[in-house]
């Protein structure tokens, strides 16, 4: 007997928090609440302290659809503002990165120290009447913390400190990130035709690594694999207990025992991932950070970055870099591949074709058990006021909204 599409719409004979409704891939309303309500409220990493070595250097990004720069003082300290001048409103900073000593808005030329002070008014006399100075005029700044090199940024004044909200989900990362100074080796942008957290789905759903010809190769296939344990932590947050990976398995590679990070052991995989887009992945001699900016629901671009030990020697440095791109970078087979996945989704539930995600694999917490995305997925649904598998309930989302406030 065949089934007509019509037949194939209800949901999955499972517990709610087993399954995801598309929508909340393709939605307008939902991406547009995924902004207020969840990039508004919590950290975003925003660049490696490697990024501003010298006072006066800069990053600008966009969080949340809010344009921010991110800049070292000439005291060493990090800061970060609304990247929009308090005369008019337009964009202040339009170059992605640089360094400069103040910064001038071409508008009406106000110009701003990197400590957000308004140093200059064009013709201030002016104001005398109204008794505007500039004084009354710094930028709007940006909650700031700093981890293990790693620079994150908040939006609401009233939201819980980063240490509060990471909680013990980075300690995975104090040996190989916090025992030597680190600096970014690698940079790189991708616009993929998917929403942002499918993106971040691959760094957590590691299910999918069957799909990956190296990973099959070199991890799913090795021993000890799948007695690695996801570790869940408060606030959306996860960290996979370190597994090995047996990188001479595949068409000749060595097996990294050189240039091991501090607390590897050769081959050691971890990961640790942070609600709601960043992910930090270290493989032995390298360490990959992802984040990505939701630009539309199905458009994510995403930021990749390599890590590695600064101020090692050029040969070091070299074998590192060769050791990163084979898996990562717009060379590597990781990425390509995993760019594939995604959209490939994303084609499905553009249109309807696909009308649920099912993450329904029960492991007792084990490498591939889908329990981090159902635990990612209910500090979603409280951020939101509703559940994934019912993302337009406005009455379950009114109620979660009221537990997270």
């Amino acid at each position: 007997m065949t089934r007509n599409a019509a037949q194939w719409a209800g949901p999955p004979r499972l517990p709610e928090d087993h399954y995801v409704n598309s929508r909340i891939y393709t939605d307008p309303e939902v991406f547009a609440q995924e902004r207020g309500k969840i990039f508004a409220r919590t950290w975003k990493f925003a660049c490696h302290e490697s990024e501003l070595p010298l006072p006066g250097d800069f990053r600008t990004l966009e969080h949340a659809g809010i344009p921010v720069v991110v800049v070292r003082g000439p005291d060493g300290t990090v800061r970060a503002f609304l990247n929009a001048c308090s005369h008019r409103g337009a964009q202040l900073v339009t170059e992605p990165r640089g360094n400069s000593k103040h910064f001038t808005c071409f508008f009406h030329l106000w110009s701003y120290d990197t400590k957000g002070r308004c140093i200059e008014i064009t013709r201030e006399e002016g104001y005398k009447q109204c008794k505007l100075t500039k004084d009354d005029c710094g930028l709007r700044s940006v909650r700031t913390a700093e981890k293990l090199g790693m620079i994150f940024i908040n939006l609401d004044d009233d939201a819980q400190d980063f240490d509060s909200y990471a909680g013990d989900a980075l300690d995975d990362l104090i040996d190989p990130m916090g025992t030597h100074p680190m600096e970014v080796f690698h940079y790189h942008r991708v616009l993929m035709k998917a929403n942002w957290k499918q993106w971040h789905e691959t760094n957590m759903e590691l299910y999918h690594e069957w799909g990956h010809v190296v990973n099959r190769t070199t991890s799913v296939a090795a021993g000890g694999y799948h007695e690695r344990k996801w570790k869940i932590h408060p606030n959306g947050h996860g960290s996979l207990d370190p597994l090995k990976v047996e990188y001479d398995k595949y068409k000749g590679w060595d097996g990294r025992q050189d240039l091991m990070l501090p607390g590897l052991s050769p081959g050691e995989f971890r990961v640790v991932d942070i609600f709601p887009n960043t992910t930090v992945i270290v493989r032995g001699t390298n360490i990959r950070l992802d984040t990505s900016i939701p630009i539309a629901p199905g458009l994510t671009l995403l930021e990749q970055r390599g890590l590695g030990v600064k101020g090692e020697s050029a040969e070091d440095r070299a074998l590192r870099q060769e050791h990163h791109n084979q898996f990562w970078g717009p060379f590597g087979r990781n990425l390509a591949e995993d760019v594939v996945f995604v959209e490939a989704v994303e084609r499905t539930n553009r249109h309807g074709a696909s009308r649920y995600g099912i993450i329904a694999r029960h492991e007792d917490l084990m490498s591939q058990d889908d329990e981090i995305m159902r635990a990612y997925y209910r500090v979603w649904g409280k951020y939101m006021g509703t559940s994934a598998a019912n993302p337009l309930n406005k009455a379950a989302r009114r109620e979660a909204h009221m537990e997270v406030a």
